[in-house]
């Protein structure tokens, strides 16, 4: 695989605890890393600069070798030069499939993002520092799969996986199948324990969604897929039936097996609190060959990440390896972050300000001051990413890392 700027990235496929090597080629004037968001693989081959590899730099190549344990929808992402590499196209889908096909006709990857173009359809700044300092920098054209709202064809009457991966850099949306039937099957790679109705699906940037699609029989019955922003909603793809129906149902469909995530005990949990707020006055962020922005607005309990540098670095906390941790997450601004663990997989417990679903996630939207609770096991050992998926706030300041160690 290459990392050059000249195309879509490609969808991967591997196959669930089958051993994979992916040789990364840097053929960008700058350096990156490649981060598989949401796989619990070993630490060395996470993909974050300086916390768990070197940077690959311009002409270099790395070998990233892993097993992934988990099957489900992922996506992968430079962690170097973030903000500028992602927002001009870097975001690709990455597929575990189960050792058991679950009975679709087709499987459809929807890579959902968008890009500050202007009218020439030229990129415009990547970023303004007053709405990084809030909510972030929205893009200016809505795309799915690099195309603006496109007409996808699809056998008439079948049954598709469709992946909705968001991978944008800002935007919190709510999405929604309009014109056919069709349930939400898994939420961040881990399958829901009952299907959902496909409606009303809030993800945020680096979030995913399986959903079962039926088809319908009838070419002229259109499905569409609609995001749902603050003030209006857009269609952002269409799915067109063509030919004669195969008339499958939703319900010949084998439900989807839960991933190897280990259940926490919380009878014996220990609990830690982070803070998620402004950044404290301090020093501006520390020059890095991954670049940043020139500011810093945010932090995690008071401390402002300063950037992608070669330490030593100090952990936000260390977990022990094997203990169940409860991470009481404290958002004290006005804007919403959604925020993501690398290495783990943790469980939603309660929130003061909703009633949450007990899913299993590597990234949970946290509202405008909102508190919420999340449990974990630390089975991973090693130096483990925390952060805003809002990509100005990781690099202005909201990021850090847990250390798992015995």
């Amino acid at each position: 695989m290459s990392f050059s700027p000249d195309g879509p990235p490609p969808v991967l496929r591997f196959k669930q605890g089958e051993a994979v090597a992916v040789d990364v080629t840097n053929k960008l004037d700058e350096a990156s890393v490649v981060h598989w968001h949401g796989l619990r693989i070993p630490n060395g081959m996470d993909g974050v600069p300086y916390l768990t590899q070197y940077p690959i730099e311009a002409g270099e190549r790395f070998r990233y070798a892993f097993t992934p344990p988990d099957a489900g929808t992922f996506w992968y992402h430079p962690h170097c030069n973030t903000l500028e590499q992602m927002a001009r196209g870097l975001t690709g889908v990455l597929i575990v499939e189960e050792p058991e096909d679950p009975g679709f006709d087709s499987d459809l990857p929807l890579n959902i993002r968008d890009f500050r173009l202007g009218g020439d359809g030229q990129f415009i700044s990547l970023f303004k520092p007053r709405s990084a300092a809030r909510g972030g920098t929205l893009g200016t054209v809505s795309t799915v799969n690099w195309k603006v709202a496109p007409d996808i064809a699809l056998q008439a009457g079948s049954l598709v996986r469709l992946r909705l991966a968001v991978t944008d850099v800002t935007r919190v949306g709510r999405y929604e199948i309009e014109g056919a039937e069709a349930t939400v099957i898994a939420i961040d790679s881990n399958p829901l324990p009952m299907p959902l109705p496909a409606r009303d699906i809030e993800l945020s940037p680096g979030q995913r969604a399986d959903v079962a699609l039926r088809v319908p029989d009838r070419a002229e019955d259109a499905v569409r897929l609609v995001l749902k922003r603050k003030f209006d909603e857009k269609v952002i793809a269409q799915f067109l039936p063509r030919g004669a129906s195969v008339r499958r149902d939703l319900r010949e469909l084998v439900p989807l097996g839960p991933n190897p995530v280990p259940e926490p005990d919380l009878n014996n949990a220990e609990v830690m609190e982070f803070v998620f707020g402004w950044s404290p006055e301090g020093d501006a962020p520390q020059a890095s060959i991954c670049g940043t922005l020139g500011y810093t607005f945010w932090s995690i309990n008071r401390k402002a990440w300063q950037g992608d540098v070669p330490g030593p670095l100090d952990p936000l906390a260390t977990l022990k390896l094997g203990k169940t941790y409860v991470l009481r997450l404290r958002n004290e601004t006005p804007n919403d972050h959604p925020i993501h663990l690398h290495g783990v997989s943790f469980q939603l417990l309660r929130s003061n300000k909703r009633k949450l679903a007990p899913l299993v996630t590597d990234t949970a939207l946290l509202r405008s001051q909102e508190t919420m609770d999340v449990a974990l096991v630390a089975d991973n050992p090693g130096d483990w990413a925390f952060h805003c998926h809002v990509i100005e706030h990781q690099k202005t300041g909201l990021a850090g890392f847990l250390r798992i160690e015995d």
